[in-house]
């Protein structure tokens, strides 16, 4: 395992083997592709170990079918590793502003309902390993305060590890993460008009 030399010592007053087991806020941001991808990776790993897992997918619009999710889905009812519980929270906000019908929920009330739901399983510690997919993008858009999210984050109890992606992660957020990836993109097919294919974009 890679060992990595600390900058610098909290003065939390944990030992070494608190300190490595304590649960993370992870933020997986950047204009380049592999953010959701990285973080259902770590789900596998969760998987696993045998930690229950909650994935909340916020802006992907519930009718898109992602590989991730029936890979996951599959292996959770294998009954061989943690459970996988898979939360559709969005319509499609990230690539497609769509118009709401009169009396539907707008995007931003059932973004909030989602991060609402998420409070909530966090205060009765339902699940080990949260996926926030593409959650930055509502603290971006100020749809949910970011300073309330670091305060939920701080304040959650157990052991219960966290990773968001989505561009433009706010300021406050990456600064409040122990783990904080800026995925930069240095060529993508679709710079050279190729549009997304099965089994690399979903």
């Amino acid at each position: 395992m890679p060992q990595g030399q600390p900058t610098v010592v909290p003065d939390d007053g944990l030992t070494t083997r608190q300190r490595r087991n304590r649960a993370l806020v992870m933020v997986h941001t950047g204009v380049g592709k592999g953010k959701s991808t990285a973080a259902f990776g770590m789900a596998l790993r969760a998987w696993n170990q045998g930690w229950p897992i909650g994935v909340f997918q916020f802006v992907k619009s519930a009718k898109w079918k992602v590989g991730e999710e029936n890979a996951l889905k599959a292996l959770g009812e294998t009954g061989k590793g943690g459970t996988v519980t898979w939360n559709k929270m969005g319509e499609g906000w990230s690539w497609i502003q769509r118009e709401v019908a009169e009396g539907e929920q707008s995007h931003e009330d059932k973004a909030r309902e989602g991060w609402e739901q998420v409070k909530r399983d966090l205060a009765e510690e339902k699940y080990k390993f949260y996926v926030l997919d593409e959650f930055a993008y509502l603290l971006h858009w100020g749809w949910i305060d970011v300073n309330e999210v670091v305060e939920v984050l701080r304040d959650r109890p157990g052991q219960q590890h966290v990773v968001i992606t989505g561009r433009n992660a706010p300021r406050e957020l990456v600064d409040f993460a122990d783990l904080v990836t800026d995925m930069s993109k240095v060529k993508h097919p679709m710079d050279a008009g190729q549009k997304g294919q099965r089994g690399i974009e979903w």
